[in-house]
């Protein structure tokens, strides 16, 4: 195929290629909304097994950090679309004054849809860096069993929930978990992971106030972060499912 790909009724056709390919079963042509095409190559793929470094982490995703691991690591959260909210804002403005159905409404359509599409390249690009890492580095991998649909319906979070993409996190570390052989946990939503102090296990119903991000455990005196905690317990509960 090289640099050219032979399609029906339009003959050779130039592309930028990202991956080789054997046999092509069939091919999609796609028009995205900035005005790019993309030919989408179903192939069959056999992917190598891959071996990871055997360590076992939780996972605790969260808004303001993507998310805190049970090794007492903070990822933060990137906010591409907060962060080109001001462009994204003064090029929907420009479109909204040109004429409709005329050719500099189009052109200024297709700006406003490349700017939508950079953050979504930047934020799959992060995503696909950190589940890789995750998998890489780790066997066993727990995570908590969330509802994203369910969370999304709270209006008050519903557009930080949509933005830091749980649910696209979740399935690439799922499909990437089949390559390099890792097992995936998930916790029960209802399990109170950062109430429960991680050291004695005493549960404080007061750390249900979301505002408390450090705490001291009545009971043992161990001071938490509250996210650090609670994927500490995300992981002890889930290698007891494992166990079970």
């Amino acid at each position: 195929m090289g640099r050219y790909i032979k399609l029906p009724k339009l003959g050779f056709v130039k592309i930028r290629q990202s991956m080789e390919v054997e046999k092509i079963n069939h091919v999609i042509i796609e028009h995205t909304p900035a005005g790019k095409y993309f030919a989408v190559l179903n192939v069959d793929f056999e992917p190598e097994p891959r071996s990871n470094a055997g360590g076992t982490i939780g996972i605790d995703v969260g808004i303001k950090a993507f998310y805190s691991d049970s090794n007492g690591n903070t990822v933060s959260n990137p906010r591409y679309l907060e962060r080109s909210m001001r462009k994204l804002i003064r090029e929907q403005r420009r479109l909204s004054r040109k004429q409709k159905d005329s050719y500099n409404r189009e052109k200024q359509r297709i700006r406003v849809a490349r700017v939508y599409e950079k953050v979504t390249n930047q934020r799959n690009d992060f995503l696909q860096k950190q589940s890789t890492m995750l998998v890489r580095e780790n066997q066993t991998i727990c995570i908590e069993d969330l509802n994203v649909k369910g969370m999304i319906r709270n209006h008050k979070l519903s557009k930080s929930i949509a933005s830091v993409s749980w649910a696209k996190f979740f399935e690439m570390l799922k499909y990437k978990a089949g390559w390099y052989g890792n097992e995936i946990h998930r916790v029960p939503t209802m399990y109170p992971s950062s109430q429960t102090c991680s050291c004695c296990g005493y549960r404080n119903p007061r750390i249900k106030n979301l505002g408390i991000r450090i705490w001291e455990c009545p009971k043992c005196h161990a001071v938490h972060d509250r996210d650090t905690n609670a994927s500490i317990n995300i992981l002890k509960k889930g290698l007891q499912m494992q166990s079970a």
